[in-house]
């Protein structure tokens, strides 16, 4: 793999971190800024509804610049939004940081994952995205737990400072490895725009987009109310939350590595041997949540077979709209975060009903259910060969 495909991981680590860090803080943003933890949740959804729209309106926009460039400035304002977020003691103006902040990141993935597709041979786009996923995998072993055992020694607001501060690094990194030309995103020897976007009349397009939201979901939807069901419902204490987060991460990064070396080829395959027990593993999940050793168990397991399927599905998003060569990451990365989105805000309506903190377990389950249950009713394919470009 490339070199830059690499430093673009350095980014995806730093925004990555950005995107789950609330899973461990939403009780101490709770608490500082006097709301209650499922309107907190909505900074989660409030960061993904932003990804959704910026991820096609920022890959529009960034056509005809040069990808470091376009790179470049989406980590600057990225940094910005963080800094403005750490010093505000108002939940609005926080709310409207990750908006921004998402808006930058949205810009910076679909962009990246363009690149990076583009970087590697026409069969290799999955190994590609999962070297790019793996710094958001591994954001979620050191960068979440980090910045949650954070916010519990000193405050959620040193989170934000430390999101700012990694910026800077992956700044660097884009600066010194990614070309200064137009480079692979050069749109000029392209089709036009209104040709891309055609790409989403594609019925298949949309299937597999809508399954990769389904799973995202899921993944989200548990994973943003992990801190509850670590100290409530197990019992443990606070710096268990980190280590809960920490096992969530090594899982996820199993997952999308393994996955990385059979997508590009044997995707159903990958599909087949982990859809059924990330089925099963959510209400096992639910029902054994109080007994610590199970739950942290399973949380690896979850993290490894949804990173699992979600990279694969999201991989064939980038074979499927091949078409679209400079837009295909934004309707990736639009499946991602709707998914991101919708997710924590459907497992928040059961946090008060008897299912309690285990409430978005089994929210997560039945997404899991729709996308199978969507999957073979439309028989979608993954089985095919690998897709080639366009002419």
């Amino acid at each position: 793999m490339p070199l830059p495909l690499y430093l673009l991981a350095v980014a995806v680590f730093a925004m990555g971190t950005s995107e789950f860090m609330l899973a461990g803080l939403l009780p101490d943003i709770a608490a500082d800024l006097d709301v209650s933890v499922g309107t907190a949740s909505t900074l989660t959804s409030a960061f993904a509804v932003g990804m959704v729209v910026g991820a096609p309106l920022m890959a529009a926009l960034a056509r005809n610049l040069p990808a470091r460039a376009s790179l470049l400035g989406c980590v600057l304002v990225f940094l910005a939004s963080h800094v403005a977020g750490a010093v505000t003691s108002s939940f609005a103006v926080l709310f409207a940081t990750r908006v921004v902040a998402a808006l930058a990141n949205a810009g910076f993935l679909a962009v990246a994952l363009t690149t990076a597709a583009a970087l590697v041979p026409p069969d290799r786009k999955g190994r590609a995205l999962a070297v790019l996923l793996s710094g958001t995998t591994v954001a979620t072993i050191a960068g979440v737990p980090g910045g949650s055992l954070l916010g519990t020694l000193l405050d959620w607001r040193a989170t934000f400072w430390a999101v700012a501060v990694l910026c800077l690094p992956a700044a660097v990194g884009i600066l010194t490895g990614v070309p200064a030309g137009p480079g692979p995103r050069d749109s000029s020897a392209g089709p036009p725009l209104r040709q891309e976007l055609g790409q989403l009349g594609n019925a298949r397009l949309l299937v597999v987009m809508l399954l990769g939201a389904l799973v995202n979901a899921a993944t989200f939807a548990s994973l943003t109310f992990l801190a509850p069901l670590v100290t409530d419902t197990a019992g443990l204490g606070e710096l268990w939350v980190t280590v809960a987060l920490v096992l969530f991460g090594a899982g996820s990064l199993t997952g999308v590595t393994v996955a990385g070396r059979l997508s590009d080829h044997r995707p159903g395959a990958v599909v087949a041997a982990c859809g059924p027990p990330l089925l099963l593993g959510w209400p096992a999940m639910a029902v054994l949540a109080n007994r610590p050793t199970a739950l942290l168990l399973l949380v690896f397991t979850q993290g490894a077979l949804s990173f699992a399927v979600g990279s694969t599905l999201i991989s064939r998003v980038l074979y499927v709209a091949a078409g679209a060569p400079t837009m295909a990451g934004s309707y990736a990365t639009a499946a991602l975060n709707t998914g991101a989105a919708t997710g924590p805000v459907i497992a928040a309506t059961t946090l008060h009903t008897p299912a309690g903190a285990a409430g978005p377990l089994w929210v997560s389950a039945g997404l899991v259910a729709v996308a199978w249950l969507v999957a073979s009713a439309v028989r979608v394919s993954l089985r095919n060969p690998v897709s080639r470009p366009a002419p």
